[in-house]
């Protein structure tokens, strides 16, 4: 199941005693569904817990005589489509009437007489959630969408998501195949939005989740760095043994100087170790700096060694 169909069923799991809080969510559910008029109310949805959850709602609050459809051209019962339908007209002119709509309105526009509160407001994202939300795998991104059938409408939920007091939402829109979408980047603000309709565990996994990919991040970059820096010794001592390999057959390593000597036989012997600690094993220890310094030297008696026998 989708990281989506979890919300969902997680929204869908609590019913409160709250009649105005059932009318919101359900105002939500129907108001961004494809068909809501005062002739034809039909909800379509792939998701089964929204559509359990709005033939739930519409028995307690109106008890109207429902048609269920369910398409069946998928095998799998996640995809499948399925339609509930307000079959009597008079029954749907009255459903959307008690929502303050009438036949005579040129378009759709969100009625705020229905979420005069923060509370009911949180109960109508819920509902719009329901029927045209969804949520990306926090696994592979952060991203969260509304999907809405009519352009005034999108501009209507756009405007109620920033007025939320609690939250700072900055919802962006861009058109889809006929569509309008509003749509959230990055896992505060879906944390935010999620917390607000009630989907708390939800959330949680969200942050969960980047938590567990923070970490893995770190990681990796200690592991990267760590490699990185083994490769940048190895290739730096392999240059180094050379040079030494080549003084031991031209001039010999115990015609060096001693402090040079010193530090050619203890690479030799230490191919792996950085310069901080071959510094660290002189005796007396000396920096890393000056590690360096006698490496120089070493690579420059090489260098001139090479000149002299051509």
């Amino acid at each position: 199941m989708s990281f989506s169909a979890n919300i969902k069923q997680e929204l869908c799991k609590s019913l409160s005693d709250d009649r105005d809080l059932l009318k919101a969510e359900l105002y939500g559910i129907l108001l961004f569904g494809k068909t809501f008029s005062a002739s034809k109310i039909i909800f379509t949805t792939e998701n089964i817990y929204a559509c359990k959850r709005v033939t739930e709602l519409l028995q307690l609050l109106y008890t109207p005589i429902i048609e269920k459809q369910t398409d069946l051209r998928t095998r799998s019962t996640e995809k499948q489509l399925h339609k509930i339908i307000i079959i009597d007209s008079d029954e749907c002119k009255k459903i959307f009437g008690d929502f303050g709509h009438s036949d005579k309105q040129v378009t759709l526009r969100v009625n705020r007489a229905n979420i005069f509160t923060e509370s009911l407001l949180s109960a109508f994202i819920r509902g719009v959630f329901l029927s045209c939300g969804s949520v990306s795998d926090p696994n592979k991104g952060y991203h969260a969408e509304f999907c809405v059938p009519h352009k005034n409408l999108s501009m209507d939920l756009c405007r109620l998501l920033t007025e939320i007091d609690e939250c700072s939402f900055a919802p962006k829109t861009i058109t889809r195949n006929g569509s309008y979408v509003i749509y959230f980047k990055g896992s505060e603000q879906i944390c935010d939005m999620l917390t607000f309709m009630g989907a708390t565990n939800s959330a949680m996994e969200i942050m969960g989740t980047k938590a567990v990919k923070q970490v893995r991040n770190n990681i990796n970059r200690r592991i990267n760095s760590e490699v990185a820096n083994i490769t940048k010794i190895a290739s730096a001592s392999a240059k180094q043994l050379k040079a030494i390999d080549y003084i031991e057959k031209t001039m010999g390593i115990d015609s060096l100087p001693d402090d040079l000597r010193e530090i050619a036989h203890l690479r030799l012997e230490n191919p792996e170790m950085s310069l901080r600690d071959l510094g660290n094993s002189l005796i007396p220890p000396i920096s890393r700096s000056g590690a360096n310094h006698r490496m120089q030297r070493l690579m420059e008696y090489a260098q001139i060694e090479e000149i002299k026998n051509g």
